[in-house]
């Protein structure tokens, strides 16, 4: 496996988000001004792009950066690499001095990022039909 971090949107990120979310579960607004703006992280199995998130600041004074578009292609999943997803982009953030982390969770795996030290607030609320929650979670706790 090897890990990837780019700047832009490229044709590789684009295939693996058009197959897990346009493709697989039907969602239309796939590709958005964001990603013009965000760290991309593309992870790649023998030159094979096979899984994909982005990052982007979010509130600067605070230092919140969110998390998003998290995708791994069908074959891939159920082997822990949404985990290495989500360790590779914790450590990029706290390197841009993130103090907390937020997403925008699909209810259906929730608990996944609770296991993964997520904490889900708010109202369920619906992205394209889809059910998803907000999660937060501190990179930095105050030590005592």
């Amino acid at each position: 496996m090897k890990i990837q971090y780019l700047q832009t949107l490229d044709s590789r990120i684009m295939e693996v988000r058009q197959k897990v979310f346009v493709e697989e579960q039907g969602f239309v607004d796939e590709f958005d001004e964001i990603d013009k703006r965000a760290i991309h992280l593309l992870l790649l199995e023998n030159q094979l792009p096979i899984g994909t998130a982005r990052l982007f600041l979010t509130d600067e004074k605070q230092q919140t950066y969110r998390i998003g578009r998290v995708a791994i292609i069908k074959e891939y999943r159920g082997k822990k690499l949404g985990n290495e997803i989500l360790r590779c982009l914790e450590e990029k953030a706290k390197e841009l001095g993130a103090k907390k982390l937020e997403l925008s969770a699909q209810c259906r795996v929730e608990k996944f990022y609770e296991k993964n030290g997520y904490v889900a607030s708010g109202h369920i609320y619906l992205d394209e039909g889809c059910p998803h929650i907000h999660m937060e979670k501190q990179l930095n706790p105050t030590a005592i």
